[in-house]
């Protein structure tokens, strides 16, 4: 029997990390938190407000483990109606609403809502999000202030505001434009820069810090007034002590009126999705892959929401692009919510007066990014390669969310899925009749294999799938599942997605998930998530190769190597090394196979984050095969945040009497002992007489990679031959 787990001295132990990612979280949720009130037409502080209360009440109350919380990017819209129709304070009561509700969601084991809408079309209410932030914030950003009745009209505007900016003849007016666009500049190239110097610092807090540099440069230095327009500097943002004196009281005069039900509704429902889908994605995202208890974060939720209300601030929700930041700078419980909060209130308690220094066009260049993010062409091409009448879903609810609103555009998304669903299988009455069934069987099988078998009849679609994601939440992570559709007529893109999710999840915990039985179906798309229906004809398309795969085939047969340059989903050997435990990947391609020395080289395409804040990222990997096995370690080039050991999650192991090793080379793993014997003269004089390479070592196998970007051709020469002389100075036998 292993031995109990000490939570708290693993807590504690843990702690340095989540108050370095606390800390770094804070520094993205302060300009995020003032721009997104402001677009709400909401008070700035309102969305520091938001985070501070939420981040303390969910990290002491909540079920998730890494989620960071606070103003919503989805709420936006919403706001901006509510605040205009019934005025600020009957928004904070509506908002006190709000929460109560989403207790009772809580309370009420709801935690399942998001289940229930189909993905294109959740795809689609997120575009119109991102369009609305992206229409009205981008003439502020061009210091251009204009008032238009739907959203619509001001995407309509935006050629007219970059004409009028192109022939400003007001200087202050000009320096406003040119902050706006530096700061859009910045949103849009940083991440390209993957240096973890320069990254410590978030692209908005980089805003932040070169806006409040500039004014003081400009007022300290050239002992001038500073250009910017001031009616596009930020204010509003009160002292401390004035925040806690001006807390607002709630007004119920719009209580009876079905506009201020209308809001609270929508309130309940945007936050619930969002909070919901970022919850779902972040548990991804966990090295640790845990579970979150969405129920208890629901309460949790509506509980900040009603204090946040009561102090002036808007809806909590969880956000997955703050929440992918935390898990990337190695947070591993809700502390770092806690501490995020914390931050902000030393931020707004030293720093209130610095910040009304933040030229506004700079702070919704920070939101115009995010709207782009949320709207992007990436997202259509996506929903495009996964099937047409996904597309249809997908416009039909921006548009009618754009031209009506949130609840009347994912009403839309949901009727035109069953209308397409209706069409595609001919067939009303396969939907109606059999709704209502039990549609899954599950059981465990006996014998040699202890799998869970998962039968699924009739048709699996956002309509039933809570019933068939039940039965599998109920698996634990580390078994095998075998989820078998074949006696299905019809499974949704919805359901293919989720099902693409499980499998990810079990690979990472130990387990395996297998689905059969779509062979039986067919798709008229490519894509792995796209609907199955019967086809006649199954599809077949012909792939050319580019002019690198022509390069790396001649390579091959050069070196008698086996190319292969189609993708491979089948990553399972790669998913035990420490370096995936934070990324997904999606698929391996171009590998360049020694099979005689059992190294394999291959181009892998992998993400960090998700949603808003996911980064694709590419490059070249080389994996060998050992002959014995040798202890896991981690071994890389040493650096300044190397040698800072407080936030690293491992000490750095220094091997005797190799000095010039040791100073160079930051080598760590979980069994020091076994590691600094292992590493002996000719495997240190190895590493000391080569080039750097990441090296990390599974016992039985390793993993090289140098840059993080695909290899040229003459790299991939040099990784190969670096590759075999490792694996011989690794195992000499």
């Amino acid at each position: 029997m292993s031995p109990k787990k000490n939570n708290i001295k693993d807590f504690f132990k843990a702690l340095p990390k989540n108050i370095f990612s606390g800390f770094v979280v804070s520094l993205i949720a302060l300009p995020l938190g003032l721009g997104l009130a402001m677009a709400s037409d909401a008070p700035p502080i309102a969305g520091i407000i938001t985070a501070i209360v939420g981040g303390i009440v969910v990290s002491i109350l909540g079920g998730s483990h890494i989620t960071i919380v606070g103003p919503g990017n989805g709420l936006v819209g919403v706001l901006i109606i509510a605040i205009s129709t019934l005025g600020l304070q009957n928004t904070y009561t509506a908002i006190i609403f709000s929460g109560v509700l989403i207790l009772g969601l809580g309370f009420f084991r709801m935690g399942t809502l998001a289940d229930f809408f189909p993905s294109s079309a959740i795809q689609g209410m997120l575009a119109a999000i991102g369009l609305i932030i992206l229409g009205k914030q981008f003439h502020i950003m061009l210091g251009r202030s204009i008032h238009r009745e739907d959203a619509i009209d001001y995407l309509l505007e935006i050629p007219h505001s970059i004409n009028t900016a192109l022939h400003y003849q007001n200087k202050g007016l000009i320096y406003a434009a040119l902050a706006g666009v530096i700061s859009l500049a910045i949103m849009l190239f940083y991440s390209k820069i993957r240096n973890k110097y320069l990254q410590l610092v978030p692209a908005p807090m980089w805003i932040v810090i070169l806006s409040i540099g500039f004014s003081y440069y400009v007022e300290l230095v050239l002992q001038q007034p500073n250009p910017i327009a001031k009616a596009y500097m930020l204010s509003g943002i009160p002292s401390f002590n004035n925040v806690i004196t001006d807390i607002p009281i709630p007004d119920f005069s719009a209580i009876g009126s079905l506009s201020f039900w209308g809001s609270v509704l929508a309130l309940t429902l945007i936050s619930g999705i969002e909070s919901l889908l970022s919850i779902k994605a972040v548990d991804k995202l966990d090295p640790e892959k845990r579970r979150s208890n969405v129920n208890k974060d629901l309460k949790a939720l509506g509980l900040a929401t009603i204090g946040s209300g009561l102090l002036g601030g808007l809806n909590v929700v969880t956000v997955i692009a703050r929440s992918s930041v935390n898990v990337n700078n190695g947070a591993s419980n809700r502390s770092s919510n806690f501490f995020h909060a914390l931050f902000l209130v030393l931020f707004i308690v030293l720093f209130s007066t610095q910040l009304t220094r933040i030229p506004l066009p700079a702070l919704m260049a920070i939101l115009v990014y995010t709207g782009y993010k949320l709207a992007s062409p990436r997202v259509v091409t996506k929903i495009f390669s996964i099937g047409k009448e996904q597309l249809i879903i997908f416009f039909v609810t921006l548009m009618v969310t754009l031209k009506i609103g949130l609840i009347t555009g994912i009403i839309a998304g949901v009727a035109t899925t069953l209308i397409i669903h209706f069409i595609i299988n001919k067939s009303v009455a396969l939907f109606f009749r059999n709704v209502l069934k039990p549609n899954v069987l599950m059981f465990k099988e006996t014998g040699n294999e202890n799998n869970f078998y998962v039968s699924v009849k009739h048709f699996c679609s956002f309509l039933n799938y809570y019933k068939l994601k039940k039965q599998l939440e109920a698996v634990p992570e580390n078994e095998d599942v075998i989820v078998d559709f074949s006696m299905c007529e019809f499974v949704d893109h919805t359901v293919m997605e989720n099902m693409h999710s499980f499998q990810e999840l079990f690979k990472k915990r130990g387990g395996n998930f297998d689905v059969i039985g779509l062979d039986m179906l067919d798709t008229d798309s490519t894509h792995p998530f796209a609907l199955r229906r019967m086809l006649p004809v199954p599809k077949i398309i012909q792939n050319n190769l580019t002019r690198r795969q022509t390069n790396l085939e001649t390579l091959a047969k050069d070196y008698s190597f086996k190319y292969t340059a189609k993708k491979e989903k089948d990553v399972s050997f790669l998913t035990h090394f420490q370096f995936f435990s934070t990324k997904s990947i999606n698929h391996i391609y171009n590998k360049l196979a020694d099979k005689n020395n059992g190294i394999c080289l291959f181009d892998i395409e992998f993400s960090e984050g998700e949603f808003i804040a996911k980064e694709v990222v590419r490059l070249t990997m080389l994996h060998i095969k050992l002959n014995e096995n040798i202890p896991k370690f981690i071994l890389g080039k040493e650096g300044f945040l190397e040698k800072v050991s407080v936030f690293s999650r491992f000490k750095d192991i220094n091997i005797e009497a190799h000095n010039d090793f040791s100073n160079r080379f930051y080598l760590y793993g979980d069994n020091e002992g076994e590691i600094s014997t292992f590493f002996n003269q000719n495997i240190t004089r190895f590493f000391e007489s080569n080039p750097y390479y990441r090296v990390e070592s599974h016992g039985n196998a390793l993993l090289v990679f140098g840059k993080e970007r695909l290899a040229s051709l003459k790299e991939i020469k040099a990784l190969f031959d670096y590759g075999k002389r490792l694996k011989d100075v690794m195992s000499p036998n």
